[in-house]
């Protein structure tokens, strides 16, 4: 993986880092520590991934983006939207002392940071497709499916599915390659009334943000989702939420009129980066470097679908 280190903060402990963003807990004497180990810093990176490989270089302010993005969503989930509240692993990041609220998070990493409760994660990633594209429209043109799920003859690249579907992967460890599981592999790792919760409550975050996104001109063809439990077991949405990095965003628009995969699916995501690193490498050995151009241009996609979505 290209290195990157993670920033040194004052009075938190780096405790891990994923492919693009960074953990930390707080530092503190005795009882103080002990209740700040159920509270975690996460902060993002500027780093990009594809194809399971951390690229050089990151795109500039992508952390923001990302994380103001997270937050935009949580916050509807929260019930913003008129539908019932998803619970999320958000915390209070401000604390009193005395008359002045004070925030927990350190300056240098605010804009990029959610502090959150500490979650017994799932092992499993909860992907859902709206659409046919990416991996599933190369394994429909072999096999007639979508992560084994037999779909009706003759769609095309980009067609909306006629119905979103659920196609749930066990998380690998970092470096290796997420799996693509069923629903019946999944009820064996999760239990099948855990199992039925995830898909069940993937799929409705789906529907709804979907219809948040046509409203707003925009297009969420497929997304991914990481859930967690509490103490008290409820299940928990954890890590990042339909942003950028974790969606497919397509220009409705440009859907509806589109004549060639390009056209028809104008992406608001890294597809940008997908795009290039197909073309310049063979997935073996080292990544290569992005260009310059690669690099702006995905960075001003992310920060346009931010302003679209919540201007």
């Amino acid at each position: 993986m290209t290195d990157f280190p993670s920033p040194e903060l004052a009075g938190w402990r780096h405790v891990y880092s994923g492919k693009v963003r960074d953990l930390y807990r707080p530092e503190g004497p005795g009882d103080e520590a002990d209740a700040g180990a159920e509270r975690l810093l996460v902060v993002a990176s500027d780093r990009v991934s594809a194809f399971d490989s951390v690229l050089s270089p990151g795109i500039p302010g992508k952390g923001e983006l990302l994380t103001t993005l997270s937050l935009w969503w949580f916050d509807l989930l929260d019930g913003g939207d008129g539908g019932r509240r998803i619970p999320n692993h958000l915390v209070a990041d401000h604390e009193l002392v005395g008359d002045d609220a004070v925030e927990i998070i350190p300056p240098s990493v605010v804009a990029r940071s959610m502090y959150v409760r500490k979650l017994e994660m799932e092992p499993i990633e909860c992907v859902v497709r709206g659409y046919l594209t990416g991996s599933g429209w190369a394994e429909y043109r072999t096999d007639g499916t979508v992560c084994g799920i037999a779909l009706p003859a003759g769609l095309e690249n980009g067609d909306r599915l006629p119905e979103p579907l659920f196609t749930p992967a066990y998380k690998a460890p970092l470096g290796e390659h997420d799996e693509n599981i069923s629903f019946a592999r999944t009820a064996e790792l999760v239990g099948e009334e855990s199992a039925a919760e995830l898909r069940d409550t993937s799929l409705e975050i789906y529907e709804r943000a979907a219809r948040v996104a046509e409203a707003h001109g925009l297009i969420l063809a497929d997304t991914k989702f990481e859930f967690g439990r509490d103490e008290r077991g409820t299940l928990t949405l954890a890590d990042e939420v339909l942003t950028s990095d974790s969606s497919r965003y397509w220009d409705a628009a440009a859907w509806r009129a589109g004549t060639t995969p390009d056209e028809r699916m104008a992406s608001f995501d890294k597809q940008i980066v997908r795009d290039w690193l197909a073309a310049h490498w063979d997935k073996t050995g080292e990544p290569p470097t992005l260009p310059p151009e690669v690099v702006s241009r995905t960075r001003d996609r992310y920060a346009e679908l931010l302003e679209r979505l919540t201007s």
